[in-house]
C-alpha cells in the first residue's frame, strides 16, 4: 500500500515532465476525463423522483448500489436549488456514485450569463471538496427537441453552452460537461408543439442542414446544436422505448393519443437499432450514427438516458414486466456494450410523469417499485456485467471506519497498534497471575458476597468503559483521553459495553420471570426497547433543533469529517458528511416519506450516538432470546449467533437500514450480546468452573499462552506479526483477534476484582460504580456534553492541559448528575 501511494504521489511530476516533451496544440476538454473508466460494462443509475425518494431508499429496493444517480435542478440556481444540489451530491456521495445533474433553463437561453455559471461553479467547487463528488451536468437536454423551453433554439443553445463549459472548465475541472440532444426520430417533432414556426431566420438557416428552404425530416437533427469538441467532455442521448407506432416516430397527433398499441413488448433490436441511427425515420435513407459522430469521432464518453413506457390505464397485450426487461436486457446486453465501449452510462428514468409525446398522459417509466421488477433489474444488471457499486469515494460511516482501519494497517511497521495490543495482552497475564497471589496473600481484600444479586464488580467495569466513551467521543488531547484512545482502545471498547449490557440483561431477566411470570418481563423489557427508541428519537430530533439555533455550531457531532485516513489519503482531509442530510425536508408540508423513515429508522442522528440504535434492536431480541436460553438452549442460541457472525464476514450482511449497521453491523455486533445473555443466566456455574483449581490452571496457560505467542512474534516483527492486525484485529467487524481480546479482558478484570477488590473500590469505586449503574443514561447525555465542549470558545483540543480541565470538568458534571439521581429524571430510559 505504502509503495502504491508513493507511485501514485508521483504520478504530477512525471505528468508534467511528459507534457513539457510534447509539441504545443490545441486544448481539448475530453483530454482529462474526471470519471474513471468502467472496469466491465457501463455504470448504471437512476433518474429518481427526489422529493418521494432517495438514494438509499432505491438502494435498498434494488438490492444493490448504482453507480451513478441523476437530479434535475433549475438554472440559475436559486437558494433552493443550491440546497438541491448540494443534498443529492452528498446522497451520491455516501454510496460513492457519480451524481448527474441536469441543468433546465428557467430562463430564455439569452439571458444565462457567465455571473450564473460562476455561481453554479462555487457550488460545485464546494461539493467536491467536501463529498468528494464527481458531477456530470447535462445542460438543457433534448435541445433538439419541440417540448423543452429552450429547445429548436440552436444558436443561443450553443452560445449559452459554451458560455457555462467555459466557466466550468476554468473554476470547477472535476466537473464534466455533457451535450445531450434527443434521439432524432421523428425530428423536428412538429406534432408536439410545432415551435419551428416561431424562429429567426438565423436559426431557421442553421436547422436546413439540406439547403432546401424547409426543416423537416431530412435535416440533420444534432448537427446544428453541438457545441464544439473543445467545449465538450461527454455526450448523452435521450433513446426511450415508447410503443410500438411512437417508437417508429409517430407523434400523438398522428396517433390520436395512446392506444392499444402502446402498451407494446420492444421488437428485437430496436435499441441497437437506435444507435445505428436505422428505427423510425419511415425512409431509406442511410445515417452516420449519432455514437460515430460525436462519441467515436472525437473519443468522447457517451450517457444514454432511457425508460420503457408504461401506460396501466392503456389496453395492451403485454405487461409492464415484460416490456420493461425487454427493453433493459436490450440496453445492457453485453455484445450491444462490446460494439459501443464509449458508452459509460445509463440512466435509468425511475419516476412517473406526465409525457407532451404521449398526450400529456402520464407514464410510468419506474422499474424497482415492485419486488419482482427489482428483483429482476438486478439479476439482469449482474448477469450483464454492468458496473456496480462506488465509482468514487464512499462518504459514509462504515467507509470511515474502513478508511481508519487501513490507515492504522498501514502504519503495523511503527508497531503502534499490535505493539499496543501486544503490551496490554502481557500485562493482563501479569495482572492476573498477581492478583491471584494478593488474593491468597490479603484474603481481606476479596470481594465480599459472590452472591450478590447486583455485581457491584459489573457496575465498576460499566462504569469504566463508559468514562472511556465519553472521553474518546469529547475528541480533546490530554492524558485521559491517551489511556482511553490507546490502553484501552486498543484491547477492548464498545464491544465490552455490549457484552456488560447482555450479562446484566441476563443476570436481571431471569429474576423478573421468577417474580412476575415469564409474559409480564416479556411486556416489561419490550417497554424498555421503546422507551429506548423513543429517546432515541428525542435525542436525534432534539440535536437538530439545536443546530438550527444561531451561533451554536453543531457539527462537531451533526458531522463527520474525514481525517485524511481515507482512499485518497491526506489530500482528503476536511471532507464532510452530513449526518442529517434529509433532516430539513421534516419541515416540508407535508414532509416526505423517505426523510420521515430516515428519522424512524435511526438514519440520521448524531455520530456520538448512533449505538443506541444497536441497543433498541437487541432489547427488542431479549424476550425471545432468554425464552431459549433459560430451557438450556443457550448452545443454540450462540450456534445460530456465530453462524450469522460467520455468514457476514462471507457474504457481507446488510440487515437494517439505519445509521448503527454502518459502524456497528447488527449481524457482528450481536455477537458480544448473546455470549453476555449466556453468562449472565450462568454466571455462578461460569465462575464454579473458572475458580476451580482446573479452570485457574486453564485459565493461565491459555492467557500465558497468547500472550507469549505475541510477545515472540513481537520479538521477530516478521511478516507473521503483520499480518495480524489487518487481518484478526479490527475494530468495527470484531475479528477474531478482537474477540479473543474481549474474553480476555472480561476474565482478567473479573479475576483482579474479585482478588483485589476492597483497594480497588476504595480508589475508584466511588466514582465509577454510579455511573456503571446508569450507564445508559450517562451514555445519552454525553452527547450535549460532546457538543457544548465543541462550542466552547478558544478551546486547543491539542493542549493536554486543557483536555485534563475539560475532561475531568465533564466527568465530574455528569457524576453529579448521577448522584442527585437527575439524569434518572428527565431520561425515561
Amino acid at each position: 500500500m505504502t509503495t502504491l501511494l508513493r507511485r501514485l504521489a508521483a504520478l504530477p511530476g512525471a505528468v508534467l515532465v511528459l507534457l513539457a516533451l510534447l509539441p504545443a496544440g490545441p486544448a481539448s476538454a475530453a483530454a482529462a476525463d474526471p470519471v474513471p473508466a468502467p472496469s466491465g460494462g457501463p455504470y448504471f443509475g437512476p433518474q429518481l423522483d427526489w422529493t418521494d425518494d432517495s438514494a438509499a431508499q432505491y438502494a435498498d429496493r434494488l438490492g444493490a448500489r448504482p453507480s451513478a444517480y441523476a437530479q434535475l435542478a433549475a438554472y440559475p440556481l436559486s437558494g433552493a436549488d443550491v440546497t438541491v444540489v448540494e443534498q443529492f451530491a452528498q446522497q451520491a456521495a455516501q454510496q460513492g456514485a457519480l451524481a448527474e445533474l441536469t441543468l433546465e433553463p428557467s430562463v430564455a437561453l439569452e439571458e444565462l450569463t457567465a455571473d450564473d455559471a460562476e455561481a453554479l461553479v462555487d457550488v460545485l467547487v464546494d461539493v467536491h471538496d467536501q463529498y468528494d463528488t464527481t458531477v456530470l451536468l447535462r445542460f438543457a437536454p433534448e435541445m433538439n427537441a419541440s417540448w423543452t423551453p429552450w429547445g429548436q433554439e440552436p444558436s443561443a443553445y450553443v452560445d449559452a453552452f459554451r458560455e457555462l463549459a467555459d466557466v466550468v472548465h476554468a473554476g470547477a475541472p472535476d466537473a464534466v460537461m455533457v451535450w445531450a440532444p434527443s434521439y432524432g426520430s421523428g425530428y423536428p417533432f412538429t406534432g408536439s408543439s410545432g415551435r419551428i414556426e416561431g424562429l429567426g431566420s438565423r436559426d431557421l438557416a442553421r436547422l436546413d442542414t439540406t439547403g432546401d428552404g424547409l426543416v423537416d425530416a431530412a435535416d440533420d437533427p444534432y448537427g446544428p446544436y453541438f457545441p464544439g469538441e473543445d467545449a465538450v467532455d461527454w455526450v448523452g442521448l435521450s433513446v426511450y422505448h415508447y410503443g410500438v407506432r411512437l417508437d417508429d416516430g409517430e407523434t400523438d397527433d398522428e396517433t390520436e393519443g395512446i392506444d392499444e398499441e402502446t402498451n407494446t413488448v420492444p421488437e428485437p433490436g430496436a435499441y441497437a437499432a437506435r444507435l445505428e441511427e436505422a428505427a423510425g425515420y419511415g425512409d431509406d435513407r442511410t445515417r452516420e450514427s449519432f455514437y460515430d459522430r460525436f462519441s467515436a469521432a472525437y473519443d468522447l464518453p457517451m450517457s444514454v438516458r432511457t425508460g420503457a413506457f408504461y401506460d396501466p390505464e392503456a389496453s395492451g397485450d403485454d405487461g409492464p414486466e415484460e416490456i420493461k426487461r425487454s427493453w433493459w436486457r436490450q440496453v445492457i446486453d453485453p455484445d450491444t456494450a462490446a460494439a459501443y465501449p464509449n458508452i459509460e452510462l445509463i440512466t435509468w428514468l425511475e419516476v412517473r410523469r406526465a409525457e407532451a409525446e404521449t398526450g400529456d398522459t402520464v407514464v410510468d417509466w419506474r422499474v424497482t417499485h415492485t419486488r419482482a421488477l427489482a428483483g429482476a433489474l438486478r439479476t439482469d444488471l449482474r448477469a450483464a456485467g454492468v458496473d456496480l457499486g462506488p465509482v468514487t469515494r464512499v462518504i459514509d460511516q462504515e467507509a470511515s471506519n474502513e478508511a481508519t482501519n487501513q490507515y492504522l494497517t498501514d502504519r503495523i511497521d511503527a508497531g503502534d497498534q499490535m505493539g499496543w495490543i501486544t503490551a496490554l495482552v502481557v500485562a493482563a497475564f501479569l495482572a492476573f497471575v498477581l492478583s491471584g497471589l494478593l488474593g491468597r496473600l490479603v484474603p481481606s481484600w476479596r470481594y465480599p458476597t459472590p452472591d450478590d444479586p447486583r455485581d457491584q464488580r459489573l457496575d465498576l467495569l460499566r462504569g469504566w468503559i463508559i468514562c472511556a466513551v465519553v472521553i474518546t467521543h469529547i475528541e480533546v488531547a490530554g492524558p485521559y483521553s491517551y489511556v482511553a484512545l490507546n490502553a484501552i482502545g486498543a484491547i477492548t471498547g464498545a464491544e465490552l459495553f455490549v457484552l456488560l449490557s447482555g450479562i446484566v440483561l441476563g443476570m436481571v431477566y431471569p429474576v423478573a420471570v421468577r417474580r412476575q411470570g415469564e409474559y409480564v418481563a416479556a411486556v416489561q423489557a419490550l417497554r424498555r426497547a421503546r422507551k429506548q427508541y423513543v429517546t432515541a428519537l428525542v435525542v436525534v430530533v432534539l440535536v437538530f433543533l439545536i443546530s438550527l439555533v444561531p451561533f451554536v455550531d453543531a457539527s462537531v457531532i451533526t458531522t463527520f469529517t474525514d481525517r485524511g485516513t481515507g482512499s485518497a489519503g491526506p489530500e482528503a482531509a476536511g471532507q464532510v458528511y452530513d449526518l442529517y442530510v434529509n433532516a430539513p425536508r421534516l419541515f416540508d408540508y407535508p414532509p416526505p416519506w423517505y426523510a420521515v423513515r430516515q428519522l424512524l429508522l435511526l438514519e440520521m442522528g448524531p455520530w456520538v450516538f448512533n449505538i443506541m440504535g444497536l441497543f433498541v434492536v437487541l432489547s427488542l431480541l431479549v424476550p425471545a432470546l432468554m425464552w431459549a436460553i433459560q430451557r438450556g438452549f443457550w448452545w443454540a442460541v450462540l450456534l445460530g449467533s456465530a453462524a450469522l457472525y460467520g455468514l457476514d464476514h462471507w457474504v457481507g450482511l446488510d440487515l437494517l437500514p439505519s445509521q448503527f449497521d454502518d459502524v456497528f453491523p447488527l449481524a457482528v455486533w450481536q455477537v458480544p450480546f448473546c455470549v453476555g445473555l449466556v453468562v449472565g443466566k450462568y454466571r455462578r456455574e461460569i465462575t464454579r468452573a473458572l475458580t476451580s483449581r482446573v479452570g485457574k490452571v486453564a485459565v493461565g496457560v491459555a492467557l500465558g499462552a497468547y500472550a507469549a505467542t505475541l510477545g515472540l512474534l513481537w520479538l521477530q516483527h516478521g511478516s507473521a506479526y503483520d499480518w495480524l492486525y489487518p487481518n484478526l484485529y479490527q475494530r468495527t467487524e470484531l475479528q477474531g483477534g478482537r474477540l479473543i481480546d474481549l474474553v480476555l479482558v472480561i476474565v482478567v478484570a473479573y479475576a483482579i476484582l474479585t482478588c483485589v477488590w476492597k483497594p480497588i473500590a476504595a480508589a475508584f469505586g466511588w466514582f465509577l460504580v454510579p455511573l456503571g449503574r446508569v450507564s445508559l443514561y450517562v451514555f445519552i447525555v454525553h452527547v450535549f456534553f460532546v457538543l457544548a465542549v465543541g462550542n466552547v470558545p478558544g478551546l486547543d483540543r491539542t493542549s493536554w492541559w486543557q483536555g485534563l480541565v475539560v475532561h475531568t470538568v465533564v466527568l465530574a458534571v455528569i457524576w453529579v448528575m448521577v448522584r442527585t439521581k437527575f439524569l434518572a429524571k428527565v431520561i425515561p430510559a
